[in-house]
């Protein structure tokens, strides 16, 4: 039986690649903040300003705005090379409601750390809370697919993520690299695998331990 409905109700299956236009919408505003400084100020996300200057629509664009070329370049190759598995399996459809709607969530709970403990002056910013999503839910639909690692050294995508959420963990309580959200990406894997088991019905635990 069907305990939530609305929540489970399907697209209809599409595929138009979203995940390259998601790649391009980064890209060009990435050049935009090149040319025009200002508005990775007004797109990044900064407590202060959406708390007491109402600027809300930064819990969402702060995914579409990177530092540099590399945090760029990092980002959208893992879009690229397990957001496109993830859409082909999902659809595009429900791929941009899982890609956007993970990323806003994780930047609102960011939001919340941030005003919880007056940290005002800084700036999110970046992809990656979504992108974490996106390595997740790669993991829960292909859990017997291997990832190489410097493409030589084979992982299980579960173990791969395993990994991943362990040294977010470490480095948020042990204040490694202390400039990278850390609960951003944790936040990104919570909500991730909330969508998962709510809207897909997928238990990322129990497809883990597929062989």
């Amino acid at each position: 039986m069907n305990s939530f409905p609305l929540i489970r109700r399907p697209f209809r299956y599409r595929f138009y690649n979203a995940t390259l236009t998601l790649i391009a919408i980064n890209c060009l505003v990435f050049i935009m903040n090149s040319l025009f400084p200002d508005t990775r100020v007004i797109l990044s996300m900064n407590p202060l300003y959406v708390v007491k200057g109402g600027a809300f629509w930064q819990v969402f664009t702060y995914m579409f705005v990177h530092a540099d070329v590399s945090h760029l370049l990092v980002n959208m190759l893992g879009l690229f090379f397990f957001g496109a598995a993830v859409e082909h399996r999902m659809g595009s459809s429900e791929f941009l409601l899982f890609y956007l709607l993970t990323g806003t969530l994780a930047g609102l709970f960011s939001l919340g750390v941030y005003a919880a403990t007056s940290t005002w002056f800084v700036m999110l910013l970046g992809a990656s809370g979504a992108i974490f999503a996106v390595l997740l839910a790669f993991a829960t639909l292909f859990p017997t697919e291997n990832i190489y690692i410097w493409g030589l050294l084979p992982i299980r995508a579960p173990i791969l993520v395993l990994l991943y959420a362990g040294v977010e963990l470490v480095s948020q309580f042990f204040s490694i690299q202390s400039g990278v959200a850390h609960l951003t990406h944790l936040a990104g894997f919570l909500f991730a695998y909330l969508y998962l088991v709510l809207r897909i019905g997928l238990h990322p635990f129990r497809e883990f331990r597929r062989r």
